[in-house]
């Protein structure tokens, strides 16, 4: 198994970091990705990933946090990203329409700087969307040209939303949030996501799986996820760990 999507800086998974990694490796994970969201943040997985081969990192500013980062473009992205060979991904970046913690001009271009940061790097980008489905598909298609690598992190969206992302060739990844009991709409989207474009994350320390709901989450945890996601498309838990692992190695290039 492969943690697509977490957040090893978050408390309180840096405090216990040596104990999450154990646990990561005695539930059968193989890597962790551990996610980026502001420059500080940055700094934080920079120090995280020389701590076991099995972590890899990447850099983005998270669109709640565009207002403060408004200096940061495609050239600064690109010179942090190439200063470690083990940050391996663009992001999280995106839209979030739903907080609206920072101006919605400051979120579009922020993205749009990944966006083509992650084309002259030829790495993945990793988006949160969350009640932005129009925009961010808009600004996606007016790079298909660029054969972007699109993983959309989290993924809640509309079947419509996805079926229209699978015509950018982009990938999928399934959080705890499939687990939940009112997530039917969702649990159906994921059914319908061709094998080859899905992969699984926590996104911890937050969105807990059943049966760990209103814990803290983290890597570990993702076997819960795992194991709904095989129900979900009629697969052994075995085949769909093997299937997401392969997914997240073709993605990253790893």
């Amino acid at each position: 198994m492969i943690d697509s999507h977490c957040h090893l800086d978050h408390e309180p998974l840096l405090e216990n970091l040596n104990e999450v990694i154990k646990r990561s490796k005695e539930a059968g994970i193989s890597k962790l990705l551990t996610i980026c969201t502001t420059p500080e943040s940055f700094d934080r997985i920079k120090k995280i990933i020389i701590t076991d081969p099995m972590i890899f990192g990447t850099f983005g500013i998270h669109p709640h946090e565009t207002e403060k980062s408004h200096l940061i473009d495609k050239n600064y992205i690109t010179s942090q990203v190439n200063q470690n060979e083990r940050i391996i991904g663009i992001g999280e970046t995106g839209l979030d329409f739903f907080y609206n913690h920072s101006n919605k001009e400051r979120q579009i271009d922020s993205f749009k700087a990944h966006i083509e940061a992650s084309i002259e790097l030829n790495m993945p980008i990793i988006i949160h969307s969350r009640n932005a489905e129009s925009e961010t598909y808009e600004i996606l298609k007016s790079y298909k040209s660029e054969k972007l690598k699109i993983l959309m992190h989290c993924f809640t969206g509309s079947l419509n939303f996805a079926n229209k992302l699978i015509e950018l060739n982009a990938f999928f990844s399934a959080s705890g949030i499939i687990t939940f009991k009112n997530s039917l709409e969702l649990q159906k989207t994921f059914k319908s996501i061709p094998l080859n474009k899905l992969l699984v994350e926590t996104d911890s320390p937050f969105l807990a799986p059943i049966p760990m709901r209103g814990k803290k989450n983290e890597p570990s945890f993702i076997k819960y996820t795992l194991e709904k996601l095989s129900i979900l498309k009629e697969k052994t838990n075995q085949e769909m760990s093997d299937l997401t692992t392969q997914n997240f190695n073709k993605l990253f290039n790893l």
